[in-house]
């Protein structure tokens, strides 16, 4: 596309241009100007490279983010919150700052429900965070939703469980023999390919409900122990030892022990019904077969 045709189209604003962001920009750059903010100068010449104009400002900064607030109409939020505290420092900066009547899609995490003993549900089950990182998310849901009420945005929350794809296989941990739990104490865990989820956010910044849940999540119905034996499986690697919980304490991190303490199933039926995205990748077995076909 030429520069003056360029010129003429809608602008978004993408936080948080990592991973997910740059699976974003191919599905946004034929209809958009994107810019891609960073706080890191030296990320510019990528961001340029993948096709958006990147911008120097920090979230942790609010006086550099003054002039983001009319760059663009739709902003897309994929900035984590810092790690420390209760709430989100980052977004309550961004919500300071964000324009009169914009839309905007926040990626949030499926942590905010905390343990579910394995329930299934949808969209319409209350929060329950049990650890820091998920009560900053949920600050950071409430301050936006703040931010839609009083300055009559639009908002869309993308609740996301944990993202994969080729290169985001836990094979490290598999290699090092890192144990997971029994199947009596394993916990159900959901998923998304990260191909996937910048689809569901395109898709929500176009067609997403005014302040709206949706669950990014796709249909694999697996505990975790069966996701790591199913990797293990496709990379021709041995499948993890199994250990109670109160002997796998010590050898996990307590990171990774409270992903192993939350047990729960979400539905998805909103991002397909309202928001009409076709998974490319409808469960991990979809990808894990098309990884080992590139093996051979």
């Amino acid at each position: 596309m030429n520069t003056v045709k360029k010129l003429g189209l809608p602008r978004v604003l993408i936080l948080g241009c990592g991973d997910v962001g740059l699976r974003l920009l191919p599905l946004l750059l034929p209809r958009y100007r994107v810019l891609a903010v960073t706080s890191h100068p030296e990320r510019c010449a990528e961001l340029r490279a993948a096709g958006a104009i990147p911008i120097v400002a920090d979230l942790d900064a609010p006086l550099t983010l003054g002039r983001l607030a009319r760059l663009a109409p739709t902003i897309l939020h994929l900035a984590p919150p810092q790690s420390d505290g209760r709430i989100d420092r980052r977004t309550r900066n961004l919500a300071a700052i964000l324009p009169e009547g914009a839309r905007l899609v926040y990626i949030s995490t499926t942590g905010v429900y905390g343990d579910c003993a394995g329930a299934s549900f949808d969209e319409t089950r209350r929060v329950n965070p049990q650890n820091l990182r998920a009560v900053r998310r949920v600050d950071a849901e409430t301050v936006l939703r703040a931010w839609a009420r009083r300055r009559h945005g639009r908002l869309s929350i993308l609740r996301v469980p944990g993202i994969y794809a080729a290169d985001r296989l836990p094979l490290e941990r598999l290699q090092k023999g890192l144990p997971a739990l029994v199947a009596g104490e394993d916990v159900h865990t959901n998923h998304i390919h990260g191909d996937d989820l910048a689809r569901i956010a395109a898709a929500a910044m176009r067609l997403g409900a005014p302040n709206r849940v949706y669950h990014a999540v796709d249909d694999t119905q697996l505990k975790m122990a069966d996701y790591f034996d199913a990797v293990a499986d496709a990379a021709g690697l041995a499948r993890p030892p199994r250990l109670p919980r109160a002997e796998l304490e010590r050898s996990v991190s307590p990171m990774m022990l409270s992903f192993m303490s939350e047990s729960r199933r979400l539905a998805n039926q909103r991002i397909k019904q309202e928001l009409g995205v076709r998974l490319r990748y409808p469960d991990v077995q979809a990808l894990l077969t098309e990884w080992k076909l590139t093996k051979t």
